[in-house]
């Protein structure tokens, strides 16, 4: 039997690392694939863990949980014939929401000797707050559908906001294991037979997400039979009146798009950027946030990496950038990665890959901004 792990996890919060960590301490000797999703068309994780030696299985085109639940089926599929792997590692995009995840994963599992073993919610406890009243929508879904969520960076908070994370988490989530200590101070064995132990909320947690998806289907169908039904009683005898009120009904939902989403950020984030008071709504990742990216040849120095990601906290020329990541020849020898979240950013030095990439998510980013930021360097 396969087991199967998601590791779900906003923008920035340590999937990755957490990942990497588990790969080298707990299932080294184990036959591991990962299955990763980027959101955006340029993909940056293969690269950063290619050093463990496992098969990488990207999908660039958009998240499973729109575009790519079909094509994730198969890649499943592709990956258990191939390979014939013990366990799968699933690495959504950090946009993904974790229940559309674990029904595309059941989906995929009808036929074949495989079990869901656990799904996990990677959560940056410094960003919990602001992330939780921005993009509730998508972050409260992971933290919701996880059996365990996995704080990271809990050593840079006091005690006191770090019990405050907690209890905004428990507000959505009283069951799952939460695990609070320092990465740095567990070994990844200790992590992955705390994730394991939460098997039993996993499968109770699928069960339910899977009976939410069944009544919302079926509600969603009587209300459009319904919905037709009176749509076709009156279409003759009020047709003008529902062209009326059809374009009334435009203008209203045109104006409520600017309402919400044209707004002013302000630059500490304390902005409400998610859907709050319309949680019935079901959006898409592709629908709130946007992806630019780019390959490069280019060679840079670690200052003016270190520059470009200073200037990406400035929300009024660049957009709101959530998460900037990246792989680029340095100047001085050798290869550079980068990684960046909103005021925090780190440089340090990788292994050379093909060619070097760019990729940043966030919402209305001003791509030739972007583009023109990224392609500042001092030494040309």
């Amino acid at each position: 039997m396969t087991k199967i792990d998601i590791f779900s996890g906003f923008l920035g919060a340590g999937k990755t690392t957490l990942i990497g960590k588990l790969l080298k301490e707990a299932l080294a000797g184990t036959k591991v694939v990962l299955i990763e999703n980027e959101f955006g068309e340029i993909g940056i994780d293969g690269g950063f863990l290619q050093e463990s030696g496992i098969e990488i299985k990207e999908m660039n085109s958009g998240c499973i949980c729109c575009s790519l639940v079909g094509d994730f089926g198969a890649s499943l599929k592709e990956v258990l014939d191939t390979y014939e792997p013990e366990r799968i590692l699933i690495e959504p995009s950090g946009v993904g929401k974790l229940s559309d995840v674990m029904k595309a994963v059941q989906g995929a599992m009808t036929d074949r000797d495989v079990q869901l073993n656990s799904a996990v919610a990677v959560v940056d406890a410094c960003k919990c707050k602001m992330y939780i009243k921005n993009f509730g929508e998508f972050f409260i879904n992971q933290i919701e559908h996880a059996g365990t969520i996995v704080l990271s960076r809990t050593d840079k908070l006091s005690e006191e906001k770090l019990a405050a994370c907690v209890e905004l988490i428990r507000e959505h989530n009283e069951k799952a294991t939460i695990v609070t200590t320092p990465w740095d101070a567990l070994d990844g064995k200790d992590i992955l037979a705390t994730i394991e132990g939460a098997g039993d909320l996993e499968a109770e947690l699928m069960r339910e997400v899977m009976e939410m998806h069944d009544e919302h289907e079926h509600c969603h169908h009587d209300h459009e039979h319904e919905e037709h039904e009176h749509h076709h009683d009156h279409e003759h005898e009020e047709h003008d009146h529902h062209h009326d009120h059809e374009h009334e009904e435009h203008e209203h939902h045109h104006d409520h798009e600017h309402e919400e989403h044209d707004h002013h950020h302000d630059h500490d984030h304390d902005h409400h950027h998610d859907h709050e008071g319309h949680d019935h709504h079901h959006h898409h990742a592709d629908e709130v946030f946007t992806s630019w990216g780019m390959e490069t040849p280019a060679v840079y120095t670690r200052e003016e990496i270190g520059c470009i990601l200073d200037k990406l906290d400035q929300e009024e020329e660049y957009g709101l950038v959530l998460r900037a990541k990246g792989m680029v020849e340095n100047a001085e020898g050798g290869w550079i990665y980068f990684d960046y979240v909103p005021e925090e950013s780190n440089i340090r030095d990788g292994k050379p890959g093909v060619t070097g990439k760019f990729c940043v998510i966030g919402s209305k980013l001003k791509e030739d901004k972007l583009a023109a930021l990224f392609a500042e360097r001092k030494s040309k």
